[in-house]
């Protein structure tokens, strides 16, 4: 029909619309005009059959909640959609059983697959059950790969950043709120805390060590324990920013400021971040890029050489310095400035 209307073969007609093979520009332009003309929209089935391709890729995280993996998934897909090809996207709930049922379920239903797999153990048994032939990147995965791509963050490097910076503020006392403790992303942050503290002559405590599991309510439990704090910590480094906002909030509810009483920073960057009050200082993660990046990484394997070598990319993070982190000594000035207007106030009335 579109070739009739065009005068031109169905082969033409094929290479416009897969965007393959030389086409002159005045045949496509009356290709396409043919195509608005008639409102032919291309039969995906039929593509697929010619092709051998089902221009859809899957997407497994180890969760779907939260501004993090809303943000990566819309990198993967702006990228994605302008390759033309469209997402089949699940959440494994950081259960590799889970896992590997939803690989088995994408079995022949995608030409590629990008996997996030940060938890410990985890991932070998996910890189065994991934199916042959089929590209594939992993995010954040933290062993050789198993021959495929990986592009993951430098977890260590960007807990530093933050730690350093706290120490360069004067805090000496910096609590640090953990990730999941089967999450290597976390361990890492973990390791990069420690590392920092113990590079600058102090040594982590255990006390300050505080549990989480990356939400927002596990960071408030952590706030409340150190709001009860006998010897309260100047400042705090959450392992994410979904925990850093939870311990602003109870902190903020024990009747504490932020940073007046306490300095905060975070981990990722995520778009809420720099609209908080106050706005939270942060590990800046690319995270729209690092999906962008992985669906590139993709889509050279699927339209490349078989033969192509895997690549192993990481990503250094940097430091956003917004408002909720200040110096110790201005912290402790304006301690003295509250206590100073309360006695004030006591005294007046």
């Amino acid at each position: 029909m579109v070739a009739r209307e065009a005068d031109v073969s169905v082969a033409t007609v094929s290479r416009v619309l897969n965007g393959k093979g030389p086409v002159r520009a005045e045949t496509r332009e009356r290709v396409l005009a043919a195509v608005a003309h008639l409102g032919y929209v291309p039969h995906s089935a039929a593509r697929s059959l010619s092709t051998r391709r089902t221009m859809s890729i899957g997407v497994l995280l180890p969760d779907m909640h939260g501004e993090f993996f809303s943000e990566l998934v819309r990198g993967i897909d702006l990228a994605a959609r302008g390759a033309g090809y469209h997402l089949l996207v699940s959440g494994s709930h950081s259960d590799p059983t889970e896992a590997v049922a939803v690989l088995q379920a994408l079995h022949g239903r995608v030409d590629g697959l990008i996997l996030m797999t940060p938890a410990l153990g985890g991932g070998a048994s996910l890189r065994r059950s991934l199916p042959r032939r089929v590209p594939v990147v992993l995010l954040n995965d933290h062993g050789s790969g198993g021959g495929h791509d990986t592009l993951r963050i430098d977890n260590r490097l960007g807990a530093r950043l933050a730690v350093d910076h706290l120490l360069g503020l004067g805090h000496r006392e910096i609590a640090f709120i953990s990730g999941p403790v089967d999450n290597s992303d976390a361990l890492e942050r973990l390791q990069g805390y420690r590392e920092s503290m113990r590079a600058h002559g102090s040594p982590p405590q255990p006390r300050l060590e505080l549990p989480g599991d990356f939400g927002e309510e596990s960071g408030a439990r952590a706030g409340e324990e150190i709001a009860r704090l006998a010897a309260r910590p100047t400042a705090i480094f959450a392992a994410n920013d979904a925990m850093a906002i939870g311990c602003l909030a109870a902190l903020r509810d024990r009747g504490l400021s932020v940073p007046a009483d306490v300095s905060i920073v975070g981990f990722d960057d995520i778009p809420i971040a720099r609209y908080l009050t106050p706005a939270l200082t942060t590990v800046h993660v690319p995270i729209a890029e690092l999906g962008r990046r992985a669906m590139g990484r993709l889509l050279e394997t699927i339209e490349g050489p078989p033969d192509r070598p895997a690549v192993h990319a990481v990503i250094a993070p940097t430091l956003a310095i917004r408002a909720s982190a200040i110096a110790a000594a201005r912290v402790r000035e304006l301690q003295k400035l509250q206590k100073q207007s309360r006695t004030k106030r006591r005294t007046s009335s």
